[in-house]
């Protein structure tokens, strides 16, 4: 499956042609924004996502559309919203048959994600409660060794945006790496977080030294239920991430 930005290019250069017709008709059906039927429920969400990941090529600009096009509804998906006093929290939506996975990130007032790459992974953030503040940097130097201890500089954020709820952002490792936090001292904050493929590990990088480590994604819950603490963590360091 690939991944494509669709913002500079038509249709026909976004989908892998075919002898499938049918394949072909629900290719072009996913790259055209027009044709996006809102989906009223999360559950409606889903299911879209799914048809669309399915395909062999994704449109990046369908994809946030149709996330955007959903309105968030608390009683839709507080079941998934887990919160924990010390960080934040990654709880398991969905599978994605394989092709991507959905989850609800929960965040406590002023909590914070590291600065972290995505494993060559493409991700989808929507807000569904509250605000969060990105954080965004660029690689260390290149040819760095990036578990050395050596050689390093600091980390300088190159912009800063804020999303509200319903607003939906996208990075990929193309980008840079960044940082996600619930700035507001009252207020919690829920995101929707979109990765595919799905990854296991990810770097995470000391804004001082520029060094990093390799952090073990893990969840805190899987489909509203809570998950064996320490269960899915190996030798390196677990990062809600």
């Amino acid at each position: 499956m690939e991944v494509v930005n669709n913002y500079q290019s038509n249709c026909s250069k976004c989908i892998q042609i075919g002898k499938d017709t049918d394949k072909l008709a629900a290719d072009e059906k996913y790259c055209d924004v027009a044709s996006i039927r809102v989906p009223e429920t999360l559950t409606d969400l889903i299911s879209e996502l799914n048809k669309i990941f399915a395909l062999d090529r994704v449109n990046i600009e369908y994809v946030q559309t149709l996330m955007t096009m959903y309105k968030s509804n608390p009683k839709e998906w507080r079941k998934y919203a887990k919160f924990d006093q010390h960080r934040y929290t990654r709880n398991l939506v969905d599978e994605g048959n394989g092709k991507f996975n959905l989850m609800l990130l929960c965040w406590n007032e002023n909590q914070g994600s590291s600065i972290h790459s995505h494993a060559n992974s493409h991700c989808f953030l929507k807000v569904l409660e509250g605000s969060v503040k990105e954080e965004l940097y660029d690689w260390p130097t290149q040819h760095q060794d990036l578990t050395s201890d050596t050689g390093h500089h600091g980390l300088e954020c190159r912009k800063i945006s804020t999303f509200n709820t319903n607003e939906v952002a996208y990075i990929s490792d193309s980008i840079g790496l960044h940082r996600i936090e619930n700035p507001s001292h009252t207020e919690k904050a829920v995101t929707l977080h979109l990765y595919s493929p799905p990854f296991q590990e990810c770097y995470c990088f000391d804004k001082m030294t520029g060094h990093s480590t390799v952090s073990k994604m893990t969840f805190w819950s899987k489909f509203g239920k809570r998950t064996p603490f320490g269960s899915d963590c190996g030798s390196t360091v677990a990062e809600n991430n």
